[in-house]
């Protein structure tokens, strides 16, 4: 579907231009034409590589979509997947948009996202100073308008954790941490395959031979890649303290069964004693004398429940019941 198709001169929009018009004005140099698609059909796919006759291997990705967020160059064009992290009643959910940048055109397609980049153009068009850098620079707005959509997401995991250390050291309540922070986990990871490959990619774009489109932008992208290892950075460490927080658990957990266990081993121990008892005095040989001794009998209960006695209150001091 399209959402916006413009044609801008030296960074002021000119036109909203039908589809069949960007060829006419693709032709001044001078000229930049910003299209954006959602959910784009294979038929809009194919109108638009006539167009802007965009490199097969990049259409056929756009088309399938599902791709590894990365940068790569088609001769004078570029071509980039970034994922788009969106939260869903706690959820995260993964969108991508792709975008194909040229020397004088950018093409925008949103896939599976709720999202939306009209803010961006806004942006853009409010500072023709700017937006005179061409299709770099939108290119630039695109990704920085996506980066920041991560912020509030690490933010959110972040608080998400807090919330579950505080009730790590709750009695009975080790088993649901733990599953909360494996969940937590997946939540994270979603947002790391979304952030390092994409990393890694932007470090292209300022450093070293930098693309001819982005030639002229390279400050505004090392601040993109500042940003992305700044996100990096707070995910790793909300991936260790999950990991540390697991531990924890899992040692919460071994310490309850060893005092259970404790307790299991003082009650058996008491029964133990009056089953000895028991179990000698109980024997029938003719030649005990107990058995024949009238205080025989209180005197073994007496001797039972002293033992039992004594050794319950060394147990309680040793805090084993």
């Amino acid at each position: 579907m399209l959402i916006n198709c413009a044609a801008y001169a030296n960074g002021t929009k000119i036109a909203d231009i039908s589809i069949e018009q960007i060829s006419d004005y693709l032709e001044p140099p001078e000229n930049l034409v910003w299209v954006a698609l959602l959910d784009a059909t294979d038929a809009e796919l194919a109108q638009m590589q006539e167009e802007f006759g965009l490199h097969d291997l990049a259409v056929e990705d756009a088309r399938h979509g599902h791709q590894r967020p990365k940068i790569e160059e088609y001769g004078d064009t570029l071509f980039a997947v970034m994922h788009l992290v969106e939260m869903d009643h706690a959820e995260i959910r993964t969108a991508e948009v792709d975008v194909f940048v040229g020397r004088n055109y950018v093409l925008s397609i949103r896939n599976r996202s709720v999202q939306h980049f009209l803010g961006v153009r806004e942006r853009c068009e409010r500072e023709p100073e700017l937006l005179r850098h061409g299709a770099g620079f939108v290119f630039y707005a695109l990704m920085d308008a996506v980066v920041d959509r991560y912020f509030p997401i690490v933010d959110a995991l972040e608080s998400e954790l807090e919330t579950i250390e505080e009730h790590i050291f709750e009695k009975e309540a080790a088993q649901t941490n733990i599953e909360r922070l494996y969940q937590l986990k997946r939540k994270v990871m979603q947002l790391k395959h979304a952030v390092a490959p994409l990393m890694e990619a932007v470090a292209k774009l300022f450093g070293g031979r930098v693309p001819p489109v982005c030639a002229g932008n390279q400050e505004y992208f090392r601040d993109i890649y500042d940003h992305l290892l700044r996100l990096n950075s707070s995910i790793d460490s909300v991936r260790d303290t999950i990991g540390t927080a697991i531990q924890v658990s899992l040692s919460t957990v071994a310490i309850e069964q060893n005092e259970i266990n404790k307790r299991l081993a003082a009650w058996a121990s008491l029964f133990a004693v009056v089953t000895a008892f028991a179990g000698v005095w109980g024997m029938n040989f003719k030649g005990m004398p107990e058995l024949q001794w009238e205080y025989g009998y209180p005197l073994a209960l007496a001797v039972m429940l002293l033992s039992c006695g004594y050794l319950y209150i060394r147990f309680r001091r040793a805090r084993w019941l």
